[in-house]
């Protein structure tokens, strides 16, 4: 069976597994996962990414990160663009979803996966994949 949003698929299982209160979350290995993975690694969001060869793709095992009071550092994970409805931001839309926000956007631009921070530095827009917060 083919899966029609991976994406979207890897946040609903760090959604589950954060909740769970779980201290690691497997997730099958891809460019465009391993992409996000070291934003949230860099956001503080994960502890650490640990990628795990096998005879496949391979998999990527997320170190989930939790406060002191044991609650997870991911309060949510939303996915934006998704296949049946792709969204895209230009500098101004950027710069509002900034303002008015609370985390980070990650978006796919012609320059690579970024935050929207990032991309505003760099003055570019794209595909939004995810909000985290």
């Amino acid at each position: 069976m083919s899966m029609t949003d991976p994406i979207a698929d890897m946040l609903t299982r760090i959604r589950n597994a954060s909740k769970a209160k779980m201290k690691a979350v497997n997730v099958p290995a891809s460019s465009i996962k391993r992409e996000v993975a070291r934003i949230l690694k860099k956001e503080n969001f994960i502890k650490d990414i640990l990628e795990i060869p096998d005879k496949r793709q391979g998999v990527l095992r997320l170190y989930l990160k939790y406060s002191r009071e044991d609650d997870p550092i991911i309060q949510g994970l939303k996915r934006i663009s998704r296949p049946g409805l792709r969204k895209y931001y230009d500098l101004d839309d950027l710069h509002r979803i900034i303002r008015s926000q609370v985390g980070v956007t990650i978006v796919s631009t012609s320059q690579g996966i970024m935050t929207d921070s990032e991309a505003v530095k760099k003055k570019v827009g794209g595909e939004a994949l995810c909000t985290v917060w």
